[in-house]
């Protein structure tokens, strides 16, 4: 009896043994197919990403004519995927490319490489614009229009100001086509900055905010874009793009049918139909410039990235030629090349940007 129970013993054990090696094995080859799985979907998932950026990264037509021509199945993924990813890498700049002039010898000053005020050449600009002096920046103003074409303004490195609580809206007193400030209430339209209150007031203090609050640095934009893509891209430039590059030059301003064009409602103020800006940097030996052009109908959540034209475009547009006062040999190159992205920032400016997009 004792011999017998001795077996079933050795047996058990043995099957016990048996058991937990087939456990181990199964575990085993459980972790080897949750790896390689992990890795197959890492793989599809940089593969997609990597497609994504590539599509994004090509010029505003040809990725508009892309989506009408291929499958939506095909483009919808790649545009959700690349938009965010390109956004990314760009900031970074690990891809895409800049509009970019290098000298050869010795670069000029900044007031030279924001190279003059936008000088009209035709239509639609229209033909009435008058220089207005705001000190820190300078606006374009239209009596037709009762609102400006354009405006300069440069934003410093340096941010040695607190900005306080927004002021309120005046009519511009020096103006007589100045609109009052309520004449845009339930219009459905925003009163939109042209120079915008954050970079001016942290710059150039109070006193120069306020300058920003007159009537005649606004105009009619759509809440859409006032409070996103045009919002996010003051952001950068003024929190991220000065930090990289150092002092940044801008003109923003907008396009008007040269005929037949919406009026905000009850009044005679025109309403735009598109909005632009044109960013200009130097560094060192570089001069790098980008144009941006946003539809009043443009979506909340979109990239402005998907928004760049060369600066020669945005003259045909608009009838006003740019950074007149550089020589042509420096314009030439640096207004028709199209760059495929906005400017990289430093690295630790990464989570900045991307907290732009919850603001």
């Amino acid at each position: 009896m004792s011999a017998a129970k001795g077996s079933k013993k050795k047996k058990h054990t043995n099957y016990a043994k048996a058991s937990a090696r087939r456990k181990r094995r199964t575990s085993s080859r459980s972790r080897r197919i949750a790896l390689l799985v992990g890795l197959v979907l890492l793989a599809l998932l940089a593969g997609w990403a990597y497609a994504g950026s590539w599509f994004v990264h090509h010029s505003r037509s040809w990725v508009a004519r892309h989506c009408e021509t291929w499958p939506r199945i095909v483009t919808a993924p790649l545009m959700w995927m690349g938009n965010p990813v390109a956004d990314i890498t760009d900031a970074l700049g690990w891809t895409g490319h800049d509009a970019v002039y290098e000298y050869d010898t010795e670069a000029p000053s900044g007031e030279v490489v924001f190279a003059g005020l936008p000088r009209r050449t035709g239509d639609p600009a229209p033909g009435d614009i008058v220089v207005l002096d705001r000190g820190e920046f300078k606006i374009g103003w239209s009596n037709r229009l009762r609102h400006p074409v354009w405006v300069a303004y440069h934003v410093p490195v340096l941010a040695p100001h607190e900005v306080g609580p927004r002021p309120n809206f005046r009519k511009d007193r020096d103006i007589a086509s100045s609109p009052p400030a309520g004449s845009y209430d339930r219009s459905g339209y925003d009163r939109g900055h042209m120079a915008p209150n954050y970079a001016i007031a942290s710059r150039f203090g109070e006193a120069q905010q306020r300058e920003t609050f007159l009537m005649s640095n606004i105009a009619p934009q759509s809440p859409s874009l006032n409070r996103g893509v045009w919002r996010n891209l003051e952001h950068r430039i003024a929190e991220l793009w000065t930090q990289r590059w150092g002092e940044i030059w801008v003109v923003v301003g907008c396009v008007s049918s040269a005929g037949g064009h919406e009026t905000l409602s009850g009044t005679d103020i025109d309403v735009p139909e598109k909005f632009y800006q044109v960013v200009v940097a130097q560094d060192g030996l570089d001069v790098r410039a980008f144009a941006v052009v946003f539809d009043q109908t443009i979506d909340y959540n979109a990239w402005p990235t998907r928004s760049l034209v060369t600066i020669d475009e945005l003259e045909e547009m608009t009838g006003l030629d740019f950074l007149p006062d550089l020589p042509d040999f420096i314009q030439r190159p640096l207004e028709s090349e199209l760059p495929s992205r906005l400017w990289p920032i430093r690295p630790g400016d990464i989570f900045k940007q991307i907290a732009l997009r919850f603001r």
